[in-house]
């Protein structure tokens, strides 16, 4: 049987050239670039260029990227570190958090932590598209608010969020933004500037760079606490001596992201991967997310009637997911499906292809006639 990888909003492999990247690492400058000596000069050499590749692809400064272990910590970092600050700062008072209904779980599960300690948290619903209203989140600031976080785009469905006009929303009312961009970072453009954020949170996997690997942008200017103490590494933001091969593979991922058109070819294999379901199976296969404001290489689905989980089983050789990775196994209606009014029998048909590098035309028609013998 074909082995067919649809999977990338999960994890995407190691591209080659980020490879290459790092390869020399393995047995070069292995020194610990906090030294200050000649070993450590290599390293420290490597890590400045990795920080300044990430910030070239976000629009930033090299001084505003923080290297962590992943999209997770940085969503951690984040979010506890603004409460943390503003608890620290205003101790009289209980710091109020507004978020989406469709948050990955590194986002809502720390938001309900957080509530369980004395904190408030907003939970603002989204349209049937999957879109947050800049007018909702407006109407749920508070003179406690301290920080929105909404996602820059949803992993299961691939909707992207007005994030722009968001951060309209929040300066006027002087909150911090924070979103979480693991699934946009070199797919569609992501310049700090122009979305207007304080925080953001990299993800290494998404975007053919290493596991275990991610960068928090904090804004110049913008004080939060720390999430892991000891020593001074990352300015005094992130303690532990760096991995160094890592963050070499982070930046090599964000320099390719500068330079692949990969995203415009996605989006073309994408749309004829939607026509070809909709000709197969018309009204018995349904789109979930935006139309047009949707990641290029997302294709969430759902097969009325069916149950997502036996038919990806049936379907031998085909890596795809019924969404997200942080909740394969579950048999429930997906969380963001129902946030955004699906209905039950719709969302458990529900199947989220994702396209990427290694993807092209002849594979998704091969998924389309085992999708027909599958269902026949």
């Amino acid at each position: 049987m074909p082995a067919i990888y649809l999977d990338y909003n999960a994890s995407t492999p190691i591209a080659p050239e980020v490879a290459a990247a790092m390869r020399p690492l393995l047995t070069e400058h292995f020194g610990n670039p906090s030294s200050g000596h000649w070993a450590s000069r290599g390293a420290a050499e490597a890590l400045a260029k990795a920080r300044a590749q990430v910030a070239a692809l976000l629009g930033a400064q090299p001084a505003e990227i923080v290297f962590t272990s992943g999209g997770s910590e940085s969503n951690n970092q984040a979010i506890k570190g603004v409460v943390s600050r503003a608890l620290r700062e205003r101790p009289d008072r209980r710091p109020h958090i507004i978020c989406s209904a469709i948050e990955h779980p590194s986002v809502a599960k720390v938001c309900e932590t957080l509530a369980q300690r004395g904190a408030q948290v907003t939970t603002v619903g989204v349209d049937p598209t999957g879109r947050v209203s800049p007018d909702d989140v407006a109407a749920a600031i508070t003179d406690d608010t301290v920080l929105i976080t909404v996602m820059h785009a949803n992993n299961e469905v691939g909707t992207l969020q007005p994030i722009a006009d968001l951060a309209t929303v929040a300066k006027q009312r002087g909150v911090l933004l924070h979103s979480d961009a693991a699934q946009s970072l070199g797919k569609v453009p992501v310049v700090v500037d122009d979305l207007g954020v304080d925080l953001l949170t990299v993800a290494g996997h998404k975007l053919y760079a290493p596991k275990g690997v991610g960068a928090l942008y904090v804004r110049s200017g913008v004080a939060v606490d720390s999430l892991i103490h000891g020593a001074n590494h990352e300015a005094g933001r992130r303690a532990g001596t760096e991995s160094v091969l890592l963050a070499v593979g982070l930046g090599a991922a964000c320099e390719l992201a500068r330079r692949d058109p990969t995203a415009a070819r996605l989006g073309e294999l994408r749309d004829q991967f939607w026509q070809r379901l909709q000709a197969a199976f018309g009204q018995g296969v349904r789109l979930n997310g935006h139309p047009t404001e949707r990641l290029p290489n997302t294709l969430n689905v759902s097969f009325v009637g069916q149950q997502s989980h036996d038919l990806l089983a049936r379907l031998e050789g085909v890596a795809a997911s019924t969404g997200s990775a942080c909740h394969a196994g579950s048999t429930a209606v997906s969380g963001v499906l129902a946030a955004m009014g699906v209905a039950a029998d719709v969302a458990l048909g529900a199947v989220r292809f994702s396209l990427g590098r290694g993807n092209d035309l002849e594979q998704i028609d091969q998924v389309v006639a085992m999708l027909r013998e599958a269902l026949a």
